[in-house]
């Protein structure tokens, strides 16, 4: 019931004839966002604190659920984290909200996502809450998205509490002792722009030392209920769309929070679509609040909120601004970061002039071509395999997942470009869409570049810019080198910052471009037996640095034939280089199935045979052992795959390719690429 957090209304009048005195009191509601770098514990914070709020009304629970509490278990790791990728890959990838009543405060949490690939979930979320949660592994202190999400928390000005997580381990404890952590807290906040008395209030007044895991904290939650003014909210509607879904009985959903007014199930309510400046397609990066659009009207079906894991109606019928809803039966045709209204009814004015403000997202720096397979074994797993379905499933994902863009190719209408954060963005939607039947082929990546604009004088422009991230990394020390020397020399970046910790590690800050990137992650934990752990975030986009060097350049091994690849066959290859498939696996001319030891692609042939000999000569047949195959996730055939390849996915496989399967076909093309670049050094 929201009867709590609802300002008192003494009017003797009808509250229908005079909207005014429908106004909410924001003290007895919190919204609160959980902030961090990934790993660093904001989805087991939020477990403890589901497992802390039922513990504490169980009793109420088994009275209205016959013993039931909705489905929260306190042996249950990551509730909310409910998606099959989340579960495997054990990160967050959407946002969630969750409801925590507490005494006479209503409590909304947002998990976040940590990766800075899913950075524009964050992004959008800030616009939803009152405060945030940052927390911070003790140990590591702040990484690459510590800042970021920091920065964006300091831009949006809203309060922050610090949770220095994970205290419970040696180092932590050390450096929490030592005060190294809140050091560079401070350091990072100065850095940026934090004011004195928002560094003092979040390092002072709201600091909190926490083992998640564990399940305790130092302190309770009356920072929460602190850390927010009081503050009274006018009379029209309205909610900004931050998360979009469908439900086929009551039809298109929203989630978001109320700016202003109130809301109750059969309102007419509209929505005010912003437009982008270029194609007027809404698009998050570009939208404007300037002469919106605004689309029929329908009515709601339903209020709803999140309990736990649980989505349930809200009793009241009503809900108030500062609440999180979810508004069941809005019109179809809603995107995220769209606006809801009410309708005007006769003289009462219910709907918004403009749409609600909502912080800018992170540009993409990433994109890929999609297309149907049109190889040789096309169909043969899947069940939607045609363009159409294929940019139609694309579309959709655009409607919930902001940092998504997707155009029709210039040069083929049936291929989509899709353009997004990272390699690791792209590889989870692949991933959902191979698992939903889909049969594709994606090109390699290209990094989006821009063009700088002249200035009045018609000076500076036409300058190629193209995207950079500050890259941390934490290694041992003896692979440090490796690490300086793999960024620098054919990556073009900038080594900022190299410090030594006393457990034989070394962090190693730089600068690099997007595309210097792109495989690096792999290719630095298979050299560094695993021990590297690389995170980047956007800085900003820098003139463009020039072509990478040679070393990034691999051979293939390509299979020139036919058919299921041989244990004889492959027993001669291995010598040639890494191989990507076992015998058995069914290849085809033009696919990729290994790495060749030099440069230069090699054309063999896997699917040869042991010839037939006088057997009555033989005692026993001889044994061969293989050394199992090199297989590679989505992530890491984006990062690998060059120029001239693209990936083939399937329901059951994943597949490299060259784009030319003929090679004919294929020596023609390198015949006119180096007549070209020969071409352009004589000019």
């Amino acid at each position: 019931m929201f009867s709590t957090a609802a300002a008192a209304d003494t009017d003797s009048d009808d509250d229908d004839d005079n909207d005014t005195v429908i106004r909410r009191n924001r003290s007895g509601v919190r919204n609160v966002a959980i902030i961090a770098h990934v790993d660093h514990g904001k989805t087991t914070l939020v477990d403890q604190l589901l497992r802390s709020a039922a513990k504490t009304t169980t009793k109420t629970a088994k009275s209205h659920n016959d013993g039931s509490n909705n489905g929260e278990d306190d042996t249950t790791e990551r509730l909310l984290d409910s998606g099959d990728l989340e579960k495997e890959r054990g990160i967050t990838i959407t946002s969630k909200v969750t409801r925590i009543d507490d005494s006479s405060t209503i409590i909304n949490l947002v998990d976040t996502p940590g990766h800075a690939d899913f950075c524009g979930e964050v992004d959008r979320i800030l616009s939803l809450v009152d405060g945030v949660c940052l927390v911070v592994d003790a140990g590591e202190g702040p990484m690459a998205q510590t800042k970021y999400v920091l920065s964006r928390a300091l831009q949006a000005r809203l309060p922050i509490v610090v949770v220095l997580n994970k205290v419970d381990r040696r180092i932590s404890y050390d450096r929490v002792i030592e005060g190294d952590t809140e050091i560079s807290l401070e350091e990072l906040m100065e850095q940026l722009g934090a004011s004195e008395e928002q560094i003092r209030f979040s390092l002072d007044k709201a600091m909190f030392y926490a083992s998640a895991r564990d399940g305790w904290v130092t302190q309770d939650l009356d920072t929460l209920r602190a850390i927010v003014d009081e503050d009274f909210v006018n009379d029209k509607f309205s909610l900004a769309a931050v998360n979009v879904g469908y439900d086929s009985y009551l039809g298109r959903t929203c989630t978001g929070r109320i700016a202003s007014g109130h809301v109750t199930v059969n309102d007419s309510v509209t929505v005010l679509k912003r437009l982008a400046a270029s194609d007027n397609d809404g698009n998050e990066n570009t939208a404007t609040t300037a002469n919106p659009t605004v689309t029929p009207p329908t009515t709601l079906k339903g209020l709803f909120v999140n309990k736990g894991i649980s989505r349930v109606p809200l009793e009241s019928q009503i809900a108030y601004a500062g609440d999180i809803v979810t508004l069941a039966g809005v019109p179809d045709s809603i995107r995220v970061g769209d606006t809801i209204t009410g309708m005007n009814d006769g003289g009462k004015e219910r709907q918004v002039s403009k749409p609600i403000d909502t912080p800018p997202l992170v540009p993409p720096t990433l994109s890929m071509e999609f297309a149907a397979n049109n190889g040789p074994l096309a169909g043969l797993e899947g069940t939607e395999v045609t363009p159409s379905k294929l940019r139609n499933r694309l579309i959709v994902e655009t409607d919930n997942n902001v940092t998504l863009n997707v155009e029709t190719s210039a040069t083929d209408s049936e291929r989509t470009n899709v353009f997004a954060r990272g390699e690791l963005q792209l590889g989870i939607l692949i991933e959902q869409m191979r698992r939903e039947g889909f049969e594709m082929v994606i090109s390699p990546p290209n990094i989006v570049t821009t063009t700088t604009e002249a200035d009045e004088n018609g000076n500076g422009g036409g300058v190629l810019m193209e995207p950079f991230e500050e890259v941390t990394i934490d290694v041992d020390s003896e692979y440090a080198g490796f690490i300086v020397s793999s960024l620098t020399a054919d990556r073009k970046g900038i080594l900022l910052e190299m410090t030594e910790s006393t457990d034989s590690k070394t962090r190693l800050v730089l600068e690099v471009p997007s595309r210097g990137l792109l495989g690096f992650p792999s290719e630095a934990a298979s050299a560094t037996r695993g021990s590297a752990v690389v995170n980047h975030v956007y800085i900003e986009d820098r003139k463009y640095v020039g072509a990478l060097g040679n070393g990034l350049e691999k051979g293939k091994l390509i299979s020139t034939d036919s058919g299921k690849a041989t244990t004889f066959a492959l027993s001669s290859l291995e010598a040639r280089g890494v191989l990507f498939i076992a015998p058995g696996d069914v290849v085809y001319p033009g696919m990729i199935i290994g790495e060749n030891a030099k440069q230069g692609d090699l054309e063999v042939n896997p699917v040869r045979a042991k010839g037939l000999t006088n057997m009555r000569t033989q005692s026993k047949e001889e044994k061969v052992h293989l050394a199992p195959p090199k297989r590679m996730t989505v992530e890491d055939m984006i990062g690998y795959m060059s120029p001239d390849e693209m990936i083939e996915v399937t329901p059951s496989t994943l597949r490299l390719r060259k784009i030319l399967l003929d090679p004919t076909e294929r020596r023609t093309a390198a015949r006119k690429k180096k007549q070209q670049q020969d071409a352009l050094k004589k000019k």
